[in-house]
């Protein structure tokens, strides 16, 4: 779970946007919004592979 602290004199707006940048770098909504509902085996199989393709696709 990502942590900030408040430094002296730093706005709360800061402060939320900071923890915010961490959540998204820890990947936290993604995951939530993956698990949000159930995906069947041969959805997430096919996901998968789509996400290689576009990989070794970039690498290329």
């Amino acid at each position: 779970m990502p942590e900030v602290k408040l430094s002296q004199g730093e706005s709360f707006e800061s402060l939320l946007r900071r923890f915010t940048k961490k959540v998204q770098q820890a990947g936290i909504i993604s995951e939530t919004r993956r698990r949000g509902f159930y995906e069947k085996p041969s959805v997430k199989r096919k996901r998968k592979e789509a996400v290689k393709r576009r990989k070794s696709a970039r690498s290329s």
